[in-house]
């Protein structure tokens, strides 16, 4: 069964920037792209668990803030070294102004 639970507001993220959410004893990283748009993956690093949230994020990129590894925050794709396994994303919509992810 898949659960879908509420992360944050809307407006809470800007454009173009992620933030940290925790929920069960996981983190997750919410995005805001450009095209206002959002997107969640998970939110440690699979290169050494960094929080991504602290990481910087470029057009669909998320870039890890240890180690500079590169992430398609849309697909997961690890996208530079020295990360090399992808991220699992997570279904995402907008009801009322609120961010909701399907962590099920």
């Amino acid at each position: 069964m898949s659960d879908w639970v509420e992360a944050c507001e809307a407006g809470d993220i800007d454009e173009e920037d992620v933030m940290r959410f925790d929920h069960a004893g996981r983190t997750y990283a919410i995005y805001r792209s450009p095209d206002d748009e959002y997107f969640a993956t998970d939110g440690l690093c699979s290169h050494e668990k960094v929080h991504l949230a602290d990481g910087l994020v470029m057009d669909d990129i998320i870039e890890c803030p240890k180690h500079n590894g590169r992430f398609n925050y849309k697909t997961g794709d690890a996208r530079g070294a020295p990360v090399c396994v992808n991220l699992k994303t997570y279904p995402v919509k907008v009801d009322a102004g609120k961010v909701l992810i399907q962590v099920g």
